[in-house]
């Protein structure tokens, strides 16, 4: 069984994605967390109603529109971070740099609260009515709490099978295998399989089959087979899960080349006249392709000495607030790119290497002097000429200058980063230009207020009302630059302010009632029956391991221990020594005594914490990540966010334990030795990459320009209130005066990837989601007419198999098999023969069916024998439990050896069976390193020694002709080696196979 619910994306304008997959056994996969950039809490609902119900969650891209919401569900969903979670690492590390900008930049990632709660609320504690037009803020996530939560997904790498752990409240799994492969677009980026019994799932939502500077190409294409099949993985699955996003774009002539050239080509002419051009992209994922394009394109030019070109005399700026982090992250991710990048790094430390060598002697020639300081290799992303901004005083600074500069900012919808602010700087002057990078399709009408400013630029471009300047490129072509005239646009500011007074009081009411609700609110629809003391008992002994090292058969009961203390931390009337008992000298500080006189069980015994080690057979568990180099660790402000963020010894106001200093300690002390060695190996890292958050270098010296704002304080303009708060949106009426250009640098597949790659994977059924209804419908009419022309069935069938759902919409799309569970008994199973085909195994058997009763003993398990232990309430129960795991008896069909009056009258009948698809290339390859002659003579004809032809028809058999007995040059005995020799190698190359 296999059905698929949208929850986002499907049909629709918005971008972000979120998926259900529902499995045979109540089994719940949900790929993605995504959110579009107005960050509407409305639209979480559908996903918060299944979370209780799920057993994985899948992260395909380190975007918003794949994983926005993962922060947001880790702090307000209870059970969400107890979901295990699986990604790429690089997905893992830059979805956490993306969260922690969006959360830095702009308030809307709080998310308001729905005014239904507030009224309620209201309603409920007897006050005046709210007014409608405050929007409160839900307390965001923390940069160490966005770490911490990132810190619990479980790094996979490409084409390695796994089998997922479910969560505590999901059913068994019953051998769920998902596996990772390249899907582009971004670096990480994920097509994700699942087999789970007889269904074979490939979920493909934004991905590009196009090799970048950057990025490799999807994994579709087996590079063995020549590029003209779909690896074997991912070949002919039960359901494919495809966006359709791009199905009407056609591919732009020249392809990657000439994409950027015509970037470069349009940046050029606006530089050259003293403009600014503004590029609005993300912050983690499509930037590492502009970056990296921008900065090569810049070394290039100052390399020559001869030209006279503009980028000489431009600046190249990239604003994000935690771009720093990323591109620290990218870094040490360069096996995750294309080999180009791996080639470059080595040639780039060859030359390195060469310089240091001769580094003496350049230094004694007058004049002579070093590209690179100290001979050290400029990697991809080390970089010369790009200068890294993360501070609003910065960007500020920057836009107020005349002179020519190119200017990378997040975010690509305009909404949030300093993109929008850079806009508003450069809007007014005809000179600038703003690049856009990819098409927004019918994002909402322009019209309406929930329409990004990216939308409405993009319909401006569209629209060309007020014309078109022509700009000549340097391949003679010209580059299309739209006029704005003069046209008003609304940029909004969002704004966090300080809740005071009656807003105050509101915001508490609120907070109140959400804490009644849980209380009253049963976990897992059951009763917790334990006390408080043992609660808390409970979950002392086990806080003190991590949650990887939980016993898996206690995570139900955790569950309700820390529902049970969650609700004790709420009613402070419960926290008293009765409630507590001896734990009250673990949970209460400053008590440290206890009467134990007239008291029973425990609380006679002073509490003591036992920390337990998990092992297996195999020895003591270990923990990966106390085994990572310093620059892959998930560093947040100098603390390891692996076990939890930073120590709370050295927090302000707190004792420092015998011995130990705080976070600023005296020359010679332990804890200054430590700091002054972080501090070392910082400046080390920072020499290293050329740049950190204070210095921004060229060519190996500080940029005059931004240095004197390096010690700046980050509180101009981005003071925050760190208590409860509100939305304040403002609104500025700019009038643009700048040009629109765009050039397509989404990275996503077009309409020629999708019409050719579809038909080659043969998928039984075709599921489309991640498109607007124009695309969705076009996709699905293109694929009836491919399906039904590279298959043998019919109009009407190839119809029903492929499917459109919207939001919300559940489809059936389970395989279509007859398939049938037989026992194989055990003098039958001794008898198979197996023989490997392509990593399968392969047998044929024949055998006697019969109905046989068989004595099967259902043992419970430890978990559900524990469960029983718990029930039991008396000797009944208990009797009756005994009884129904006794020994019971039931007829099922078993396939046993044939009966020897069947055998002999049955192997005459069985004719030998040839399994496996062989090649001709691959046959002429294993002919040629025998020692004979193969070459292709037409279309899939293969002539061997001159004597033998090999052909292969189009329903993929193999035919062998011998001919030539009557030349004198070649007897029959030299034809008759040479015809067996070649079916004696097809024979090796198949799995024959018979049934006696």
């Amino acid at each position: 069984m296999f059905n698929f619910i949208p929850l986002l994306g499907a049909q629709s304008s918005t971008s972000a994605s979120q998926s259900l997959l529902e499995l045979d056994g109540g089994v719940k996969v949900l790929v993605d967390v995504g959110w579009d950039e107005y960050f509407t809490v409305s639209k979480l609902k559908a996903l918060e109603r299944h979370i209780p119900s799920l057993s994985i969650i899948l992260l395909t891209h380190a975007t918003t529109s794949h994983l926005g919401a993962f922060a947001h569900c880790c702090k307000n969903f209870a059970l969400f971070t107890q979901i295990p979670i699986y990604a790429t690492t690089p997905v893992i590390s830059l979805g956490r740099t993306l969260l922690q900008d969006i959360y830095s930049s702009t308030p809307l990632a709080s998310t308001v609260i729905p005014k239904e709660n507030l009224a309620e609320s209201s309603y409920a504690s007897g006050s005046a009515q709210v007014d409608p037009s405050i929007q409160f803020l839900l307390q965001p996530p923390t940069t160490e709490e966005i770490a911490h939560y990132f810190s619990l997904i479980h790094p996979l790498k490409y084409s390695q099978p796994h089998e997922p752990l479910p969560s505590a409240f999901s059913p068994p799994l019953n051998g769920l295998k998902i596996t990772a492969y390249n899907a582009g677009h971004t670096l990480g980026g994920t097509i994700w399989h699942l087999q789970h019994g007889m269904e074979s799932i490939v979920h493909a939502v934004d991905w590009n089959q196009v090799r970048e500077n950057v990025l490799g190409g999807a994994a579709w294409l087996d590079a063995s087979a020549g590029g003209a099949e779909v690896i074997e993985q991912l070949r002919k699955p039960t359901a494919l899960v495809c966006s359709s996003r791009g199905a009407e774009k056609i591919s732009l002539t020249g392809g990657r080349k000439r994409r950027d050239d015509l970037l470069l080509d349009t940046i050029r002419a606006t530089v050259a006249k003293g403009g600014t051009v503004l590029i609005p992209t993300d912050t983690s994922a499509r930037v590492l392709e502009l970056a990296y394009l921008l900065e090569h394109a810049w070394r290039k030019e100052h390399s020559s000495s001869g030209s006279d070109s503009p980028f000489k005399s431009t600046k190249l700026y990239l604003a994000s607030k935690n771009v720093g982090a990323t591109m620290r992250y990218a870094r040490s991710m360069l096996e995750w790119m294309d080999e180009n990048i791996a080639k470059e790094l080595e040639a780039d430390e060859a030359t390195a290497t060469t310089k240091k060598q001769h580094k003496r002697t350049d230094s004694k020639q007058p004049g002579g002097r070093d590209s690179q300081p100290g001979g050290k290799a400029s990697g991809p992303f080390d970089f010369k000429h790009l200068k890294l901004l993360e501070r609003r005083i910065q960007v500020d600074k920057i836009t107020s200058a005349k002179s020519p500069r190119v200017i990378l900012a997040s975010d690509a919808s305009l909404e949030w980063g300093f993109s929008k602010e850079v806009l508003r700087k450069i809007a007014a002057d005809p000179m600038n230009l703003i690049i856009l990078t990819e098409s927004y399709g019918t994002r909402g009408n322009v019209a309406s207020e929930e329409a990004s400013l990216a939308s409405l630029l993009w319909w401006w471009y569209q629209e060309r009302r007020d014309g078109v300047a022509l700009e000549a490129g340097a391949d003679g072509q010209n580059l299309e630059q739209v006029h704005t005239g003069g046209r008003e646009m609304q940029i909004k500011s969002a704004e966090q302010v300080a809740l005071e007074g009656k807003e105050l009081l509101t915001y508490q009411q609120y907070l109140a009632t959400q804490r009644r609700l849980l209380n009253q609110m049963p976990i897992g629809n059951t009763a917790i029956t334990e006390t408080a003391a043992d609660a808390i008992d409970e979950t002392s002994s086990t806080s003190s391991s991590s949650s990887e090292e939980s016993d898996p058969e206690r995570q139900g009961k955790a569950l309700n221990t820390s529902a049970a203390v969650a609700n004790l931390n709420r009613n402070k009337a419960g926290l008293n020594k009765d409630t507590l008992g001896v734990n009250v000298l673990l949970r209460q500080p400053g008590v440290y005594d206890y009467d134990v006189r007239g008291k029973k069980g425990r609380d006679q015994m002073f509490p003591f914490v036992s920390k337990r080690r998990r092992a297996d057979d195999f020895g003591e568990l270990i923990r990966p990540d106390d085994y990572l180099r310093a620059e892959e660790r998930d560093d947040v402000d100098g603390h390891d966010m692996r076990d939890g963020g930073p120590s709370k010894d050295n927090k302000l106001g707190q004792k420092r334990k015998w011995g130990g200093t705080g976070s600023q300690g005296e020359k010679g002390e332990p804890g200054s030795r430590i700091t002054n060695k972080r501090r070392q190996h910082d400046s080390n890292m920072t020499d290293q990459r050329g740049m950190s958050n204070g210095e921004y270098l060229t060519n190996g010296h500080v940029d005059p320009e931004l240095d004197e704002l390096s010690d700046a304080s980050d509180s101009a303009g981005d003071d925050v209130p760190s208590g409860p708060s509100k939305l304040v949106v403002e609104t500025h009426l700019v009038e643009a005066h700048l040009k629109i250009a765009y050039v397509d640098f989404a990275g996503l597949h077009d309409q020629r990837s999708l019409s050719m790659l579809i038909p080659l994977i043969q998928p039984r059924k075709l599921i489309l989601v991640g498109g607007t209804v124009g695309e969705t419908e076009y996709l699905a009419s293109e694929c009836r007419q491919k399906l039904i022309s590279t298959s043998s069935g019919t109009a009407e069938g190839t119809q029903n198999n492929i499917f459109t759902p919207t939001n919300g919409q559940m489809v059936n799309a389970s395989v279509d098999t007859n398939a049938w569970t037989v026992k194989l008994s055990n003098a039958l199973v001794k008898r198979l023969r197996w023989q490997n085909v392509r990593g399968l195994g392969v047998v044929t058997l024949m055998g006697h069916l019969a109905a046989t009763a068989v004595d099967e003993q259902q043992p419970a398990d430890s978990m559900s024998q524990k469960r029983q232990k718990l029930i039991k309430g008396n000797a009944e129960e208990s009797k009756l439990d005994e009884k129904s795991i006794e020994k019971t008896q039931h007829v099922a069909p078993v396939l046993d050896v044939l009966p020897p009056s069947m055998a002999a009258a049955t192997r005459s009948i069985a004719q030998p069976l040839h399994v496996g698809d062989l090649r001709l290339a691959d046959l002429r390859k294993i002919l040629q390193s025998a020692g004979h002659t193969a070459e292709f003579r037409g279309e899939g004809t293969l002539l061997i020694d001159g004597l033998v032809a090999v052909r292969k028809t189009a329903t993929g058999r193999l035919e062998v002709e011998g001919g030539g007995l009557g030349l004198p040059d070649y007897p029959a005995r030299s034809l008759e080696g040479s015809f067996y020799a070649v079916k004696r190698k097809i024979y090796d190359g198949l799995a024959v196979i018979a049934g006696g």
